[in-house]
């Protein structure tokens, strides 16, 4: 009897995450196919959920062709890259700060730099634009990178990854003469590569979806990432109701992320098991 009751527990269980999983997944599964429905399909048919019998890929020509998705990857690479690799920098020298160096105040700069990860980034958009303004950047790519240059989170989890970390190899290496510098770059970041995988996902997830500080900093069409030129691009196909189309949009700007995600799946999970997060 209790057998029984242990499975269909797990059944009951089972039926409401897939249940919930279904509900999260449907403007995805909607997405994807109406993106493959022909222009002719119905309003009803473009609400269904169920594959046309007869695909099309005249949707992804009419988005290309109708938007410059070419140039938004562009501008959307630059942006996430270049973010990416002075986070990198930034977040790997504060965060070995805060878990090997030694000085008065240490703890109490540490709590008072966490604050920021409380404050909501709209707050922010205004100084962050004067001083984008004052710096000659407004309309820029560099712009749009300048705020998030330095990261709470990623200091955080960098902090966390190195505590993590033995001493006994960085310590071998002082006592060879090794510098503080070819200890992080040739000891500590090695050991440190699933801490920086996991925030390089979080950064890159972050700054390809980003929508509301991009759309303050740049006017230039040239200098449009992928969701400004989506939103853009939305505007003329919704006047249009070309459903099929927009959906083929929106697919293009969340493809890359969704197809990297399946591919390392495993290693995205693994990164954030073994970052340190947990100490």
């Amino acid at each position: 009897m209790i057998r029984v009751r242990k499975h269909l527990s797990v059944a009951l269980l089972a039926a409401l995450l897939s249940a919930v999983a279904f509900l999260w997944a449907t403007p995805f599964l909607w997405t994807l196919v109406a993106s493959f429905r022909p222009e002719s399909a119905g309003s009803a048919d473009m609400a269904s959920l169920l594959p046309d019998l007869h695909p099309t890929l005249e949707n992804f020509r009419n988005a290309l062709e109708s938007g410059t998705f070419g140039i938004y990857y562009v501008n959307t690479i630059i942006v996430v890259t270049g973010v990416l690799a002075v986070q990198c920098v930034t977040v790997s020298l504060a965060g070995y700060a805060f878990a090997r160096l030694r000085f008065p105040g240490r703890d109490f700069l540490f709590y008072a730099f966490l604050l920021q990860l409380m404050l909501v980034p709209p707050a922010l958009i205004v100084p962050n634009l004067r001083t984008v303004v004052d710096l000659g950047l407004y309309d820029t790519l560099p712009g749009v990178m300048a705020p998030y240059f330095a990261s709470a989170f990623g200091t955080f989890l960098m902090r966390q990854t190195f505590l993590a970390l033995p001493r006994d190899f960085e310590e071998a290496a002082a006592i060879d003469g090794a510098p503080w510098w070819a200890i992080i770059w040739y000891v500590l970041l090695p050991m440190a590569k699933p801490g920086l995988v996991a925030f390089a996902i979080v950064s890159i997830t972050a700054h390809w979806n980003e929508f509301l500080w991009p759309l303050m900093v740049i006017n230039s069409p040239g200098n449009q990432t992928l969701t400004i030129g989506l939103a853009s691009f939305a505007m003329g196909a919704e006047g249009g109701k070309e459903w099929g189309v927009l959906a083929a949009g929106t697919l293009l700007v969340m493809a890359p992320l969704a197809v990297a995600f399946v591919a390392f799946q495993r290693r995205f999970v693994d990164s954030f098991v073994f970052s340190g997060v947990k100490g």
